[in-house]
């Protein structure tokens, strides 16, 4: 926490509250570790540390709802694959070359990174979990950063039903897996949709425990609508399962979500790139299902949510006017609005953690994860005439000048507060030598430009089954 209260001066505030209001010229005041105070020249406790935010826009930290952030350390080394590609590299070749401590770094290297462009919570969608040595390595990293995070546990090289059966995860959760204010703990593991049900032990599991299931549901060739009837005829589907991507189901599979209250973490960089199926905000606004934003990960696409929101708007939108098009019409009003991505990127991704009532929106009394977007050095930071379009497509991690986390500053005059970044280098630096050390050159540079398989390759990744769906992957 803060040692003295701070006050945000005369700023535009984008309160992402139920109404999405906008308070031109308002003053936000911290006091300990919430809202204390909004309103036009609120006078301040003395010693308060003052913010000018005139010309800015402030707004709730922004929220992250899945991150591989054990992959950061290879930041762009797959900016040309396909799915398929990622996964026969992380799944079946190379991702159990991964150390405890090359986890760390690529968490402590993605923790930064996202707090550097005003993501406060993270859900670490932590699936290279081999060992809890990994585990605890993960949230050494995640510790040692001053933000929100949520440890999704997930072990790719092992099925979820053997993983969370062993003595050493037991352990863990006693140890590290409680949560806290500042640490939440979730479950990461996906349904491959054999109608054997394997993962049925693992959501056995989570639900002894008490806590939320991450699943990546609707994800081309991998996972789709027979692994959510299984998860639906087995009363796995509750209010706090959060699906990501979930971008190639049927009606039926939106209907049981929609149903079950659960929301999906949409991720349309990576959606639109790899190919997941195309960006399905679309359709979950047809079917009412709650939406959160997410970047994936860092090996591909950018680490911040401005991205997310601007390609989210351009992939809904161009949906919209092409299939008017194709009906020979043409689209005269955008169904999906600037403050709605902007409440995606916040309220939503804690509606989908179920802390909506703490975090997400500016107003008294919630969590201070507050965000400042001013920047006085750049001519698109001014005029400011629709501050949430401004937020949506005109913002970027450069123009976050403050943010605060549980009432603390911890990026200031646009530099994060109180990090070695060049210690941080030199962690990531070992991690990338080991991996191109134990690949050797020729298998990492084949790493980053494969050839054309021969062959196909299977895309479901999942060893631990030899179920194939017919409907992704023909007879």
């Amino acid at each position: 926490m803060s040692e003295r209260p701070v006050v945000l001066r005369g700023g535009t505030v984008l309160t992402v509250d139920a109404g999405r209001t906008v308070l031109p010229g308002h003053d936000v005041l911290v006091v300990g570790d919430v809202i204390a105070a909004i309103g036009p020249d609120l006078e301040v406790p003395a010693g308060t540390e003052e913010i000018d935010a005139t010309g800015g826009v402030v707004m709730p930290g922004m929220i992250d709802t899945h991150r591989h952030m054990w992959q950061t350390a290879m930041r762009g080394y797959g900016a040309d694959w396909t799915l398929t590609q990622y996964f026969v590299w992380y799944y079946l070749e190379w991702g159990k070359i991964f150390r405890p401590e090359d986890v760390h770094a690529g968490n402590l290297l993605g923790a930064w990174e996202a707090l550097d462009a005003g993501v406060t919570t993270t859900v670490d969608w932590s699936h290279g979990l081999q060992t809890t040595d990994h585990a605890d390595a993960a949230v050494d990293a995640l510790e040692a950063v001053p933000a929100r995070f949520v440890l999704a546990y997930g072990n790719i090289q092992d099925a979820p039903a053997n993983w969370t059966a062993t003595p050493e995860f037991r352990d863990f959760v006693s140890r590290r897996g409680s949560g806290s204010d500042l640490l939440g703990f979730q479950l990461a593991f996906d349904v491959t949709g054999d109608p054997t049900f394997p993962e049925k032990p693992a959501f056995e599991v989570a639900r002894e425990l008490g806590v939320p299931v991450s699943t990546h549901a609707g994800v081309w060739g991998a996972t789709n609508d027979d692994g959510i009837k299984l998860m639906h005829d087995h009363g796995f589907m509750t209010p706090e399962t959060v699906y990501v991507h979930a971008a190639t189901l049927s009606a039926d599979s939106y209907h049981r979500i929609a149903a079950t209250g659960g929301s999906v973490s949409v991720s349309t960089e990576s959606e639109q790139s790899a190919g997941q199926g195309y960006p399905p905000t679309w359709a979950l606004r047809a079917h009412g299902i709650p939406v959160s934003l997410s970047m994936d990960t860092s090996v591909w696409w950018s680490g911040d949510l401005f991205s997310a929101m601007r390609s989210t708007l351009g992939a809904d939108r161009s949906r919209e006017h092409l299939e008017a098009h194709a009906a020979g019409d043409t689209v005269t009003h955008s169904s999906l609005r600037a403050d709605q991505v902007v409440e995606w990127a916040t309220r939503g991704g804690a509606a989908a953690l179920g802390r909506e009532s703490e975090l997400g929106s500016v107003e008294v009394g919630k969590k201070a994860d507050l965000v400042l977007i001013r920047n006085e050095h750049s001519p698109v930071s001014f005029p400011l005439l629709n501050p949430h379009g401004h937020v949506a497509f005109q913002a970027q991690r450069a123009d976050v000048h403050t943010v605060l986390v549980n009432g603390r500053v911890v990026k200031r005059d646009g530099r994060l507060v109180d990090v070695d970044l060049s210690a941080v280098r030199r962690t990531v630096e070992r991690t990338v030598e080991h991996l191109r050390s134990t690949m050797g050159e020729d298998a990492w540079q084949q790493g980053m430009n494969p050839d054309i398989p021969e062959t196909k390759v299977l895309d479901n990744p999942y060893t631990y089954t030899d179920y194939r769906s017919a409907g992704t992957h023909g007879q």
